[in-house]
């Protein structure tokens, strides 16, 4: 993924008794990237907006895909109806606040749906918690952890869920409740858990093991080995990080990026994503007379910044959405 920072704003198996071959990596054990809204760029290329972003910011990425399917006309009537809940003051306008306030409902719900999800496949007794066995049972097998024809990174991937549990439960009893679980899947969303996040960071991308990321370290994550082309100049955007790294990313100047300094890259504390891309979308859609707040009509005008459909999804052939 490759991680950006936006510019324009003055702005996760059944319980198995054989190891297959290539483990599966369970959603447990996904690497927390950058705490953005999207997977989706924002600025791909200098001067280029992909309003995908936007899309998955302002509606999450599941309701993104279902507009993705509709016609532009309904993709109006659909998002005219939305509109109302995010004004929640029912003013008739959507302030900045209201944008930001809704973006944030929105990227809870899909962290809310995603643990209610994983917490149904293993919860397997069904008595409200799950235990570190229920857990590495069902993701990996019972017999994982002594099989000695198991894959070095099968046993790494265990015991980094092992160390991540371990940071998670916070009972005696080392059983979770589903507020645990969601700390677990998702470390991002947890002031205590976030330090864990880094250093997960840092195991994935410190090639030499010195605890700190060189700038071919960071930039090598986003823009491996196996993208480029011998002889093919280094894309725009690539070049854009290079310069943030230098710039902003190593606030010491030291060539390095330290413990803190990928704390402050993967989970910022004096940045609001949902705030930054409020005014995003604000500064987008404010047409005439300009009052910093958004009618129904001028969030329906800019539909494709906020929803997209057929029409604005690229070319992809996609199945029509029929029904609200």
């Amino acid at each position: 993924m490759k991680v950006r920072t936006c510019l324009l704003v003055a702005f996760l198996v059944s319980p198995v008794f054989s190891l297959p071959s290539r483990p599966k990596k369970p959603h447990g054990t996904e690497r927390v990237h950058a705490t953005e809204l999207s997977k989706e760029q924002h600025f791909p290329e200098a001067e280029k907006h992909n309003t995908e972003f936007d899309h998955e910011a302002f509606l999450g990425a599941d309701e993104a895909r279902k507009f993705n399917k509709l016609t532009p006309e309904e993709s109006q009537e659909r998002l005219r109806k939305l509109v109302p809940k995010v004004d929640t003051d029912k003013d008739g306008f959507v302030t900045e606040e209201e944008l930001k306030n809704w973006i944030k409902f929105t990227q809870s719900r899909y962290v809310n749906e995603d643990v209610e999800r994983q917490w149904k496949s293993h919860d397997v007794d069904g008595d409200g918690s799950v235990s570190w066995d229920e857990y590495r049972n069902s993701t990996y097998g019972p017999m994982a952890e002594e099989d000695n024809h198991s894959e070095n990174t099968y046993k790494d991937m265990i015991g980094r869920d092992k160390r991540r549990w371990e940071a998670a439960v916070t009972n005696s009893e080392k059983r979770m409740g589903k507020t645990e679980f969601g700390a677990f899947l998702h470390p991002e969303e947890h002031e205590h858990m976030r330090m864990l996040v880094v250093q997960e960071t840092l195991e994935d991308i410190d090639k030499d093991k010195d605890g700190r990321l060189s700038i071919d370290e960071y930039l090598g994550d986003m823009y491996p080995e196996e993208d480029r082309k011998p002889g093919e100049e280094e894309p725009e955007w690539v070049r854009s990080e290079r310069e943030s790294f230098k710039s902003y990313r190593d606030k010491n100047g030291d060539g390095f990026m330290d413990q803190d300094e990928v704390k402050h890259w993967i989970v910022p504390e004096d940045y609001d994503h949902a705030e930054s891309e409020a005014k995003h979308l604000l500064y987008e859609s404010d047409t005439e007379p300009k009052d910093n707040k958004l009618s129904v009509d001028e969030i329906v005008q800019k539909y494709d910044l906020f929803a997209g459909s057929q029409a604005t999804d690229y070319g992809e052939a996609l199945n029509r959405h029929d029904e609200f």
